[in-house]
């Protein structure tokens, strides 16, 4: 296995890392926000209101999106282990 390769397939396991992370990333720091916006205005000053519904949102969010989440990463499997049997680096 070449520099070439190794580095490319370095840089696509973090792409399928980001793009299966960043929606639960962004309901996280959107809820946050609502939550923030929320304590602002009514001067709540709770900790455990902050925490809780992110937690919830996160959860949620990955409860639905976990169709989409095992579908990349099967995709992304099968395509490392494909892209090193042509290679002959293992017994693929």
């Amino acid at each position: 296995m070449d520099d070439a390769l190794a580095l490319d397939l370095g840089r696509s396991t973090l792409l399928v890392a980001l793009t299966i992370v960043a929606p639960v990333l962004l309901v996280g720091m959107g809820v946050g926000l609502l939550v923030s916006l929320f304590q602002t205005l009514t001067a709540l000053q709770e900790q455990t209101l902050s925490l809780v519904p992110k937690m919830l949102a996160v959860v949620a969010t990955i409860l639905i999106l976990m169709p989409w989440i095992l579908r990349t990463l099967r995709d992304f499997a099968e395509t490392l282990f494909r892209s090193l049997a042509e290679l002959g680096a293992g017994p693929f």
